[in-house]
């Protein structure tokens, strides 16, 4: 009883600096309710926030994923979830990981850990009830900084003074931390150009290169997770900046050939880049008039409908390298026949292109935006009733033929082409 009283006066400390944004986001989330059941379920049970979401915050950023750290097991986290009817799934229970959904967000509560063995890939984890011993097996000082309901940090490596610093500091030995999970490279790159004040250490430079095989061990499914945090980061534009981190990215990604499209790009192209999704992104860096936009596809598991957007501006950019497509009229024809988002695409894929600002381009992208998508209006019950066409092969033969004259006829058809068509 007095271990949980103490919680209580705990959560009710004086304010700190962090007070008014731990606030929001609690009034945000209304994860309070997961505090308190997990806090109240015995007097040592103890639940924090852990990595990301304390980083943000410290460096201003808005935080759009909440990690949890308790010292419970897993088992027990769901009986207490389900006990108070929030629900949740075990996305990597095996490694103390619970997804709760609540409110519509979603929340991931992990045990404390320790390490037991590590091949470069998994890690082999009995659970702890130590929080210095979790904070240990983290990847930068950074990570590693806990905080409770309130905004009260546990910091044991300093990491947030690396973070205003800028200093992307691996926690104990960085070889042994990448060592441990050679994914940890592509983390520093990431993290080194969205945090880093500073230049890149000499020494550690050498230790990556000297692991850059371990990045084989990696699944490719982690490989792209980790490629996609890094392209829709807002350090990703100063990648053609850093010799170093560019280097690290064309070795480990050999098909992003054409990272230097972003390099002095347009203040418009630097704005599309915060607006575009990941493949559009993926799509610049890969597409060239080889087969290389292919291979990435194989490689790496996408969706269907990313390969089908991917393949869409490579098939255009391959066969229309004089330009002539891009036209009014043609543009018509694309936004038919694949959509408003697959042109808007195909228009954002062309001022890529150009390093001066393309008006032309800019101003037919406002203008499609505003557009409806053209109906067609004859229909095959209508040849059938009036032209005595039967359901067929035939019909359908016909229908397309007078489909495709009304669009490279602007969308207009008169009752004298139509009867042309249908009676050659």
């Amino acid at each position: 009883m007095i271990n949980i009283i103490s919680k209580i006066f705990k959560y009710k400390d004086s304010k700190n600096n962090y007070f008014l944004d731990f606030e929001n986001l609690n009034r945000k989330t209304n994860i309070e309710k997961i505090f308190k059941i997990i806090s109240n379920f015995s007097e040592t049970s103890e639940i924090r926030y852990v990595g990301g979401s304390i980083r943000k915050i410290i460096n201003k950023e808005k935080v759009d994923d909440i990690d949890l750290a308790t010292n419970i097991n897993p088992k027990t986290v769901c009986e207490i979830l389900r006990k108070n009817n929030i629900s949740f799934y075990e996305s990597g229970i095996e490694h103390g990981t619970i997804t709760a959904k609540f409110d519509d967000y979603k929340f991931e509560i992990t045990t404390l850990r320790k390490d037991v063995a590590t091949d470069g890939r998994h890690a082999e984890v009995i659970f702890s009830k130590d929080w210095h011993e979790d904070a240990s097996r983290r990847d930068f000082t950074f990570n590693a900084i806990y905080s409770d309901l309130h905004g009260n940090l546990y910091d044991p490596f300093n990491g947030k003074k690396d973070l205003e610093l800028g200093n992307v500091k691996f926690i104990g030995s960085p070889e042994k931390r990448i060592k441990e999970d050679y994914l940890r490279i592509l983390r520093y790159v990431r993290f080194f150009l969205n945090y880093s004040k500073v230049d890149h250490d000499a020494n550690l430079k050498k230790i990556i290169k000297q692991n850059l095989n371990g990045i084989s061990k990696i699944s490719s499914e982690r490989l792209l997770d980790e490629l996609k945090k890094l392209v829709l980061s807002k350090g990703f534009i100063k990648l053609s900046q850093d010799k170093f981190c560019q280097e690290i990215i064309v070795l480990i990604f050999p098909q992003l050939i054409n990272l230097n499209i972003f390099k002095n790009i347009n203040d418009y192209s630097k704005k599309l880049i915060k607006e575009k999704d990941f493949i559009f992104l993926i799509s610049l860096m890969i597409i060239d008039e080889s087969d290389n936009s292919e291979y990435f596809i194989y490689k790496y598991n996408i969706s269907n409908e990313d390969k089908k957007r991917i393949r869409f501006l490579s098939n255009i950019y391959c066969k229309n390298s004089d330009k002539k497509i891009f036209k009014e009229k043609d543009f018509w024809k694309i936004f038919y026949y694949n959509g408003k988002d697959y042109l808007i695409d195909l228009i954002d894929f062309q001022i890529f292109q150009n390093k001066k600002l393309n008006k032309n381009l800019i101003k037919l992208k406002t203008f499609f935006y505003k557009q409806e998508l053209p109906k067609f209006q004859v229909k095959a019950k209508m040849l059938i009733e009036k032209f005595d066409f039967k359901e067929g092969k035939e019909l359908g033969k016909k229908l397309k033929e007078i489909e495709d004259f009304w669009v490279e006829n602007s969308f207009k058809i008169s009752d004298q082409e139509l009867n042309k068509i249908l009676k050659n």
